[in-house]
């Protein structure tokens, strides 16, 4: 394996200290991701430079001058407050030639916009909720083709942000306010889709041609009160006293035959050239008791920490986690050569 120079970007806020011991489990959450990947790459060999940055490109470009990457490990999810401004950043280290990990430009693009990406699946025959978007500063009006129960979210911001039980509604008036609530609470349209009742898979996809489907994960509700519905919310992702009390966890999903697998791994590839990804992504899938398999989102460059389920669904095929993130160096590198970079 060739030793490279690569710089690790990352907001500014998340640039992780070069040991954490002594630390708590509560204190590393914000940066784990920087931290194992940084880590990982060091420990490698790799010759490894974190930076973090805010809102100003020149940081970027004085960076690059100074250590000449071979390559760019993007760990970004915002820029400049923004979050689908990510893209914004890989187009200027295309600009550059320099190549990159994860997502291209356009693949991050389609991907953020929730809407867009589900009118090209539904395009291509692909199943996703019914959904409606709700731009700011107009009134709230439910086409009447969209039935409840509604689940509300934005329609461009990652990270479950915005999501709680209430954003599960079942009337116009409970809409309005929620819709309300993402227009003035998160600062995006909101965006309304049909409550699919079922399981929730998370399903790994690394390649850019030549596509591996990791194992399919599952979020998994031991302790949920019925009445409740079965959501990826904020508290159920980042509360960890929250998970305990309610026996949240992920793991690999059982009791799922050979063919419907199969099947999940069909969709996700064609989800994952349908929108133009590369590098490594996420799809979030719901299968309704029938078994019919709905598409949630994508999510290109998803958390990529060592205990997280992308690693964990990657070390079920084999792949550990030093492996997992060479393999994502490798797969920038290909895509560069590919793009003349």
């Amino acid at each position: 394996m060739r030793k490279r120079r690569i710089l690790t970007i990352m907001h500014e806020s998340l640039v992780p200290p070069e040991s954490i011991e002594g630390l708590g489990e509560e204190d590393i959450e914000p940066y784990k991701t920087e931290y194992d990947v940084t880590a990982t790459l060091h420990n490698l060999g790799h010759e490894v430079v974190a930076l973090g940055m805010g809102n100003d490109l020149g940081v970027l470009r004085r960076a690059i001058q100074e250590h000449k990457p071979d390559i760019v490990f993007n760990l970004l999810e915002e820029f400049a407050g923004e979050a689908v401004f990510d893209a914004n950043v890989v187009s200027y280290l295309e600009l550059l030639r320099i190549p990159y990990t994860g997502c291209n430009p356009r693949g991050l693009m389609l991907a953020r916009d929730k809407a867009l990406s589900k009118t090209i699946l539904g395009y291509h025959r692909i199943l996703v909720p019914d959904f409606a978007v709700f731009p700011r500063d107009r009134k709230v009006r439910r086409p009447r083709r969209l039935a409840f129960p509604l689940i509300v979210k934005s329609a461009n911001e990652e990270a479950s942000l915005g999501i709680s039980q209430a954003s599960v509604v079942d009337d116009d008036r409970k809409l309005e306010e929620r819709v309300s609530f993402i227009h003035k609470r998160v600062g995006t349209d909101a965006l309304a889709e049909t409550y699919i009742e079922g399981r929730e898979f998370y399903v790994g996809v690394l390649g850019n041609q030549r596509l591996q489907v990791l194992p399919v994960w599952e979020l998994l509700f031991r302790k949920m009160p019925e009445d409740l519905p079965r959501i990826a919310t904020a508290r159920v992702k980042f509360d960890m006293k929250y998970q305990e009390k309610r026996g949240i966890t992920t793991a690999r999903a059982k009791n799922l035959p050979d063919e419907t697998v199969e099947r999940i791994g069909r969709i996700c590839k064609r989800i994952y050239r349908y929108l133009g990804l590369c590098g490594y992504a996420r799809i979030d899938l719901r299968m309704t008791t029938e078994g019919r398999i709905y598409v949630l989102e994508a999510n290109p460059n998803p958390q990529l920490a060592l205990d997280e389920d992308f690693a964990y669904a990657a070390q079920a095929a084999g792949l550990e986690y030093d492996q997992l993130c060479q393999k994502i160096v490798n797969l920038g590198l290909q895509h560069a050569r590919k793009l003349g970079a």
